[in-house]
């Protein structure tokens, strides 16, 4: 059997694509927001790193020119903090600064505080580096639009690309822990009065910003801190740039839900209309409705095409037998109402006439056709009830409905031998069931058979495959049953004995019983005689 995809599987991988669309659109710009944090932070610490190389040889430059040990002692004594040697410089102790921010975890900090004005003079030597630099801090500001400014290591601003020159940043926390020999980057919250930049503009709307310090450490001092700060990208001056790549994008998802509708297509619409198909074609009575359609799809309606196959073939097997059954009792009601006919025609047109012997004569002829009638009215009913009969779990003993039955045929024209053994007590039928369908064998050999005819009943249980089931078989010595007719025996009016008042179904009634409780009935082959065997699970 070919494997199949169920509608739930196909509705929920079309459910999942549509959810991840506006979800992955979320994780997507979240993720580039974060990105584009994280690349700013990068940029930020690189220029950062530059500033701090530049500015340590001018320093140290300013440093070299004082020839006085006194003073040069002093300058150095003046620094702040005083750090533990480093080890050698070798690959293996390289400790490059890598971006560290994530709009995830990274807190976010208030607004930059103000420049505070102080009274304290700066480093000389930090001064006059920081004077050195200043014309190439402006002009970088330029091109990498970042803020930068350089402080000594009271947090005196000593060069800076903005118009703090000479004020203290030393309470920033950034310039702090820079000051402390601890490079670090953070994000802070930016206010702006003015209006969100146009996408084309170079200014940025973004409400962050990020700042990046890194001190400045002359032989195990810190004599400064670089910080460098500037506004990262904000998504949608991003998106305008990416805005070729994202149409690409755009193009996925739209050939995605293309695929979708051709999904949607091929395994749901048209395996539906193939099905609808499949009906009118049974409505038109059309044989190839009877047949599953070839490309259903998904199993659901493979199995509801099967189903629907099936049943076109149950009605239209129904209604044949229907058909036959009607003319069977058709042909079975007209014999006899034709003689009955034919006898009151006789009696109206020659009563008067007829002596009282050939009155009786066809006054009994009356009586046996209608009670031929009556036998075979009670038979079609028995019938109609033994083919709707549902089995409710009775259970009955078997012995007692055994003693009737021999007690029965003690004295009639059958010899009934009872043969069970000890295990089998019970079957799953009621009681008036189990005689009914013993009955009507017997009656059926006793019909078909002369008189003293031998009957054999066994019953015992077997198990076959982990499946107990009872199993009795009816056999007797008597005429048996030809080849030809041992096909049609279960048949509905199929009788050898209509002349004995055999009305052929007893057989059928039979059959129908035994299955509605989920057993069968089969004709065995047999040296002399015929013999029955029933099996009830």
């Amino acid at each position: 059997m070919a494997s199949r995809p169920r509608l739930r599987t196909i509705l929920l991988i079309l459910s999942l694509i549509v959810l991840t669309i506006p979800l992955g659109g979320i994780a997507v710009l979240r993720l580039y927001e974060n990105e584009l944090v994280k690349q700013t932070e990068s940029e930020l610490i690189s220029q950062a790193a530059l500033i701090v190389s530049v500015y340590k040889q001018e320093y140290l430059n300013e440093f070299e020119e004082i020839r006085d040990p006194v003073k040069r002692s002093s300058i150095l004594k003046g620094s702040s903090v005083l750090l533990p040697l480093p080890p050698a410089l070798t690959a293996a102790n390289l400790t490059p600064v890598l971006p560290e921010l994530d709009l995830a975890h990274s807190p976010i900090y208030p607004p930059a505080e103000k420049a505070i004005q102080t009274e304290a003079s700066p480093d000389p030597l930090a001064r006059k580096a920081g004077e050195r630099l200043a014309p190439v801090i402006l002009d970088a500001k330029k091109t990498n639009l970042s803020g930068i400014r350089i402080v000594d290591y009271q947090g005196v601003v000593v060069a800076t690309s903005g118009e703090d020159l000479g004020t203290s940043l030393a309470s920033r926390h950034e310039i702090a822990l820079a000051l402390q020999g601890k490079q670090n980057s953070l994000i802070r919250r930016r206010h702006s009065d003015s209006p969100k930049p146009a996408l084309t503009s170079i200014s940025r709307g973004t409400n962050l910003r990020v700042f990046v310090a890194l001190p400045i450490i002359i032989e195990n001092r810190v004599t400064g801190v670089v910080v460098t700060s500037r506004t990262p990208l904000d998504v949608d001056k991003a998106l305008y740039a990416s805005r070729y790549q994202l149409l690409k994008g755009g193009l996925f998802m739209l050939a995605a839900v293309l695929i979708m509708t051709i999904l949607a297509t091929l395994y749901i619409r048209r395996p539906v209309n193939a099905l609808l198909g499949q009906v009118d074609q049974i409505q038109r009575g059309n044989k190839a409705g009877q047949t599953p359609i070839r490309n259903p799809g998904i199993e659901e309606v493979a199995q509801l095409s099967g189903a629907i196959a099936q049943m076109a073939v149950t009605l239209e097997q129904r209604a044949d037998y229907i058909k036959t059954f009607a003319a069977n009792v058709s042909h079975e009601f007209k014999t006899p109402l034709t003689s009955l006919r034919g006898a009151v025609e006789i009696l109206k047109d020659h009563y008067i006439e007829m002596d009282t012997a050939e009155r009786e004569k066809f006054l009994t002829i009356i009586d046996d056709e209608a009670d031929h009638l009556d036998k075979l009215v009670k038979r079609l009913l028995e019938l109609a009830r033994a083919e709707v009969y549902q089995f409710d779990g009775t259970v009955c003993a078997i012995r007692p409905a055994l003693d009737k039955i021999v007690e029965r045929y003690r004295n009639g024209k059958l010899k009934v031998q009872i043969e069970i053994d000890d295990l089998t007590q019970t079957i799953r039928m009621s009681q008036d069931i189990f005689s009914s369908i013993l009955y009507n064998l017997l009656d059926n050999a006793a019909l078909h058979n002369p008189e003293g005819c031998n009957v054999k009943v066994t019953i015992n249980r077997v198990a076959k495959d982990k499946i107990e089931e009872i199993r009795i078989t009816v056999s007797d010595d008597g005429r048996g049953i030809s080849e030809a007719n041992a096909s049609r025996i279960f048949r509905a009016f199929f009788t050898t004995a209509r002349d004995r008042g055999g009305s052929g179904l007893g057989l059928t009634i039979i059959k129908s019983l035994i299955e509605a409780h989920g057993g069968s009935i089969e004709l065995l082959p047999a040296d002399k005689g015929a013999a029955f065997l029933i099996k009830i699970p």
